[in-house]
């Protein structure tokens, strides 16, 4: 399918790996300028030289850290008024309830909630001028089920998820939509070292603990980056433009629900 977003300029963030690279990939696949980025400059270039020799896109590198005013400011230099913004970054480590202090939950809701806010703020009313936008939000299946140990990032997500609740209806009408992703187990970086941190607290293989993580999901697999990246682009698309204030949950149906 032709996404009708060819051309476009959009800025991925925290996208050298994992959920943020697939989405990268993917919107450059679609004809995108794509913009990176990451925290160091040699993961920023590798990600770049990657993404061009797999799509001929036009890909720009940012290395800056996005949770930072400055590193915003470095990002939307790059791209100052971009078609499409795809907020990502990283989440608290998982931490129990009572070892978070004020200074660590200060910082979560920074990485996970204002970062966000941040950026939308800066670049919606040039996509509402421009008649079109499409901003995508990744956040987490623990918004709906709570997870162990990521109660912190949990919360921020969730308020995001509230907040920009109130602010999508004012760009429905020119063209800009506002969307949250929600992944579930997803087969990365962030997965596989909780896989391990759980088999080595167990004292068995971490396969064992994949495969045992798996069956209770109804899909029996992790989600890849790949599909989670063209859920993404599809949602950026010129034929999204009705589907706006959705979460849309990618966990191979491990949330158990009816509606």
């Amino acid at each position: 399918m032709d996404l009708g977003i060819k051309g476009r300029k959009a800025i991925v963030c925290a996208s050298s790996e994992g959920l943020g690279k697939g989405c990268a990939r993917a919107l450059a696949e679609a004809g995108c300028e794509v913009i990176v980025n990451a925290r160091t400059q040699a993961t920023v270039e590798s990600t770049v030289a990657e993404l061009r020799n797999s799509t001929d896109a036009t890909i720009t590198g940012v290395a800056a850290d996005v949770g930072t005013a400055e590193g915003q400011q470095a990002i939307l230099a790059a791209c100052p008024s971009p078609d499409i913004l795809v907020n990502n970054n990283g989440g608290p480590p998982r931490r129990n309830f009572n070892e978070l202090d004020r200074q660590a939950m200060i910082e979560g809701v920074v990485q996970n909630m204002v970062t966000p806010i941040e950026l939308i703020q800066a670049v919606a009313d040039g996509m509402a001028e421009r008649q079109f936008g499409r901003i995508v939000n990744i956040t987490s299946l623990s918004v709906l089920m709570p997870i162990e140990g990521l109660d912190l990032s949990s919360g921020a997500r969730a308020g995001l998820t509230a907040f920009l609740a109130g602010v999508r209806p004012l760009y429905a009408a020119h063209n800009v939509t506002m969307n949250n992703l929600l992944p579930g187990k997803m087969d990365t970086k962030r997965l596989r070292g909780g896989l391990e941190a759980a088999a080595k607290a167990r004292n068995i293989d971490v396969e064992k603990v994949a495969q045992a993580q798996m069956d209770e999901i109804p899909a029996r697999r992790f989600g890849t980056a790949d599909e989670f990246g063209n859920a993404c682009a599809f949602l950026c698309s010129a034929h999204a433009g009705y589907i706006t204030g959705q979460n849309i949950l990618m966990d191979g149906g491990l949330y158990p629900h009816a509606f």
